[in-house]
């Protein structure tokens, strides 16, 4: 039984497209998509140097072109602050006198112990704070 080139190289598309699936590694993916066009190349009837050639310049040009473009994607998206990372900055209502050894204040609709930044600065029940961190369950304020 004689197989053909362009089967062969449909077959290493498909052996390349396994790891792809298996360790979600885009590269695999890259290197199957320039098996496939090896096979176009087998099938247009072009010599084996000539498919060796066109396999490698698509994967390496894939490579060298949307993995960097997707890096830049991956890396660009703004991170979403969660749980108490996403309280820094947040403004509060102060309910309870607040000074360097504690006090209370309404966060994100909830009540909050909370101490001032600076342990001489004071504010008085009404004022607005500007959260600068949480520690542990205290919200450290200005």
């Amino acid at each position: 039984m004689d197989i053909d080139a362009w089967v062969w190289w449909l077959i290493g598309a498909v052996g390349l497209g396994i790891p792809l699936v298996l360790t979600a590694m885009p590269e695999f993916g890259m290197l199957s998509v320039g098996a496939i066009a090896g096979a176009v190349t087998a099938g247009l009837g072009f010599g084996v140097v000539a498919q060796v050639v066109v396999f490698a310049a698509v994967s390496v040009a894939l490579i060298a072109v949307v993995r960097p473009i997707a890096a830049r994607h991956r890396d660009g998206r703004p991170q979403l602050a969660t749980n108490v990372d996403a309280l820094r900055g947040r403004q509060a209502l102060v309910l309870e006198r607040v000074d360097g050894a504690g006090g209370r204040i309404k966060l994100a609709g909830e009540v909050w112990s909370a101490r001032a930044l600076d342990g001489d600065q004071t504010f008085e029940p009404g004022q607005q704070v500007d959260v600068v961190e949480i520690d542990g369950a205290t919200a450290v304020v200005m």
